[in-house]
């Protein structure tokens, strides 16, 4: 079972031309930015949309490193990143997608002439199908 709160170290690496972020527990998750500002928001939602992905996927979630077992740099800088899952979860899996829907051209006309919504329709009759409720459908 997935945790709902993570902390992570991340690296900040302050170079010429940016700051690189590195999460030695996380391999992949390696977000950038300009300013430590920009970088502390950019740490967060990386972690967030990789621990969803590992999450989605069925991996395994690593334990953290602790801060005192790192080896860094001179330009390094460690930095405990903590994210809460739920609200990540909840923004993802409520993005809408793209569906292509075909009908025939007097029923889209007449919804048209009628001003119906023919997504959020479309949307509250698959629920009803599928015997989802609005509130399952935010999980």
């Amino acid at each position: 079972m997935f945790k709902d709160r993570y902390s992570f170290v991340a690296v900040f690496s302050y170079d010429e031309d940016g700051i690189s972020i590195d999460f030695p527990d996380l391999p992949g998750c390696c977000p950038c930015a300009d300013t430590t500002e920009e970088a502390l928001r950019n740490a967060k939602e990386a972690l967030g949309l990789h621990l969803w992905g590992m999450e989605q996927d069925g991996e395994c979630i690593p334990e953290p490193t602790a801060i005192f077992d790192l080896s860094l740099e001179k330009n390094q800088v460690p930095t405990l990143i903590e994210v809460f899952m739920p609200p990540v979860r909840e923004r993802i899996n409520s993005k809408f997608v793209k569906k292509t829907l075909s009908l025939p051209a007097w029923l889209s006309a007449k919804a048209e002439e009628d001003g119906v919504n023919c997504s959020k329709l479309f949307q509250n009759a698959l629920m009803e199908y599928l015997g989802i409720s609005s509130k399952q459908s935010l999980r």
